[in-house]
């Protein structure tokens, strides 16, 4: 086992409790002193189609990336043995239900019949039979495997018996059997598995003590026959109060810092938990509430949160392509009527409904130019969870400062992945309404005098018109050429006040070396992947570097040009989850200069460390200039 860090994987059927299984551990693992991050990947449906946790665990640093080989690998069914046997490192470990051992490939119904027939094809070549059994019983014997068999049915009935379950209510408690076995092998003390059952359960007492007689039960059993190989060394990290939290979480929570008081949405996925959460914790006693309204489709969504922004309220939507799809029309209305709202965009895999429980991020240039004609917006990406939280507060400073649209753009892996986390600085956040009067006799809404007119809300002493048409000063209807040309004009010089006032640092970062042998450039996700890669490469005496792109509209013209006038164009290469590689064509656009390598992946996994590494080496080797990845499950 590496003593940096441990990687291991849960998978069963979706329903199965996997990604409560994942809560508990996440925070009895920080509650020891562990970093951690923990990604759920999940097919489209609500119950049976295969799921699992992919978790990378550090004792000296809070880790925001990915790879495999697994070292420890829980499987709840015997489509998970299947599906990741070969995601298994040679010397690990894998728990399993003897019940499932004589399961074959082709009684599995819940895989999909390609998926089945690559991996019967896998299976033909190492020359085994095609039920569970006889593939645990090569992993043991070719590649050093220790196979923890466990009796789930016999776990079930005992706590069935113990407690009065009803045996139908006693599957719950599946996933359980997992954390004991996990528990066990990694020498998780009782005490933070206790207090990972009670940060997921709160006050359901019977339910926790279920749990942790179970638990500790398996844990025990497991760990005096097996011991605790992998049992991480003691954390090195000097960590205070921690936060564990997903990215759909932790956006919500800057939201309540930022000030918002009404947020819209439609059910869809990625984008719904953050409302969930802000339903859960919207009411703040006497320092006020946040309204939370689930409308009938995306464009009642974008429209009422353009209608609470008008009146004064900090207001944003969360959505995905589909829905952001809908709500165009209104973006466009927004953007004529220089309305300050937030749409909080989690891209997923399209187009269509496409990949809808998958991550992309191919819809970076449709958020830079949808909506029919032209006016200013803001497009700001996150790479992490820390980074989300202060950009999803400055996204409302921006909205209201400049009285533009502001597409925060997210991505699946950041909503689904719930990390270890400081807690973010408080102190450090600052709030800017923008200029704002409270109008009275002769108030211009749109007033010619200044780019950025003095904002008045609707309900104050002003009088003021809004339309979706061409208008004058006023908002009345207004089609003279020359001072249609003028408005138009006020509307798009904003982006170029934007672009001399907007700190660098959020637009753009760089990391690494100063003079680097090759150059990574990346947005979203990718950032702490791109970064991990860079630090393995350096072992192999490659220098490398790392351009974040924060913002890509206003785009960092001058400051990329600065930064790839200094490169070897031949060793800068795009890290992207599409086809297109679209932050490329962003830098041909707003640059004029292409970027021609690239290492994309766009079957709806994320990128891995180790797959991200290989490819680097080919592109810099000249064996490829475009490497495309297609790991994972």
């Amino acid at each position: 086992m590496n003593e940096d860090e441990l990687i291991l994987m849960i998978g069963g059927p979706q329903g199965s409790g996997l990604e409560t299984t994942a809560q508990i551990l996440t925070s009895s693992l920080a509650y020891s002193g562990y970093g951690v991050i923990s990604d759920r990947e999940y097919y489209s449906n609500i119950t049976g189609r295969h799921s699992y946790i992919h978790m990378n665990v550090s004792p000296h640093r809070i880790p925001l990336d990915l790879t495999y080989p697994v070292q420890l690998l829980g499987a709840m069914d015997a489509e998970t043995i299947f599906t990741h046997y070969d995601d298994l490192d040679k010397g690990g470990f894998m728990i399993y239900d003897k019940g499932v051992s004589g399961r074959k490939l082709d009684s599995i119904v819940s895989m999909p019949p390609i998926t089945k027939d690559r991996i019967r094809k896998k299976l033909e070549e190492i020359g085994i039979d095609k039920d569970a059994g006889s593939l645990v019983n090569y992993l043991v014997r070719d590649r050093d495997i220790t196979a923890v068999e466990l009796d789930f049915r016999s776990y079930l009935r005992d706590i069935s018996d113990k407690f009065g379950i009803v045996s139908t209510q006693a599957t719950r408690y599946t996933s359980s059997i997992l954390v004991g076995a996990l528990a066990g092998l990694i020498d998780i003390e009782g005490d933070a598995i206790e207090y990972g059952l009670r940060r997921r359960f709160g006050s359901r007492e019977k339910l926790i003590k279920h749990n942790i007689y179970l638990i500790e039960k398996v844990s025990k059993e497991v760990n005096e026959e097996y011991g605790t190989p992998m049992k991480l060394p003691p954390s090195k990290l000097e960590l205070g109060e921690l936060l564990v939290a997903s990215g759909n979480d932790i956006v919500a929570m800057a939201k309540v810092v930022a000030g918002l008081r009404y947020q819209s949405y439609y059910p869809i996925t990625p984008a719904a938990d953050e409302s969930f959460f802000l339903e859960t914790y919207n009411n703040f006693g006497d320092k006020g509430s946040i309204l939370i309204i689930q409308t009938e489709d995306e464009l009642a969504a974008i429209n009422s949160a353009i209608g609470a922004a008008l009146a004064g309220a900090r207001s944003a939507t969360a959505t995905s392509g589909p829905g952001f799809s809908l709500m165009v029309e209104g973006l466009g209305w927004a953007g004529i009527n220089e309305v300050p709202i937030v749409i909080t965009y989690y891209q997923r895999g399209g187009p269509a409904t496409g990949l809808p429980t998958r991550g992309a991020q191919s819809d970076l240039m449709y958020s830079l130019f949808a909506s029919h004609g032209e006016f200013a917006r803001i497009v700001l990406t996150s790479g992490d969870h820390i980074e989300a939280f202060y950009d999803a507060i400055e996204a409302f400073n921006l909205a209201e400062k400049y009285q533009v649209p502001v597409i925060h753009l997210l991505d699946k892996f950041l909503a689904n992945s719930i990390v270890t986390m400081d807690i973010p600085d408080l102190s450090s956040v600052k709030i800017d309404r923008g200029e704002i009067v409270d109008g009275g006799p002769g108030y211009k809404r749109f007033d010619l005098s200044k780019t950025i007119s003095p904002r008045a809300f609707i309900g104050s002493n002003a009088v003021m018109w809004y339309t979706g048409s061409e208008h004058d000063e006023y908002g009345h209807t207004n089609e003279d050429p020359i001072f249609t040309a003028r408005m138009y004009e006020k509307r798009m010089e904003k982006l170029e006040i934007m672009d001399k006032e907007i700190p660098l640092d959020l637009r753009a970062r760089y990391y690494g070396d100063e003079n680097p042998d090759y150059l990574l450039i990346g947005w979203g996700f990718v950032k702490n992947t791109c970064l991990k890669a860079i630090e393995k490469l350096e072992g192999n005496g490659l220098k490398g570097g790392y351009l974040h792109l924060r913002m890509f509209m206003p785009f960092p013209a001058n400051y990329v040009e600065e930064m790839l006038g200094k490169m070897d164009m031949n060793r800068v290469i795009v890290v992207e989850h599409d086809y297109m590689v679209q932050s490329a064509l962003a830098i041909s656009l707003f640059t004029g200069i292409r970027v021609k390598n690239s290492i994309v992946k766009y079957n709806g996994r994320p990128i891995y460390v180790h797959e991200l590494t290989e490819a680097i080496e080919k592109v810099l080797s000249g064996e490829a200039n475009r490497v495309v990845l297609t790991y994972g499950a």
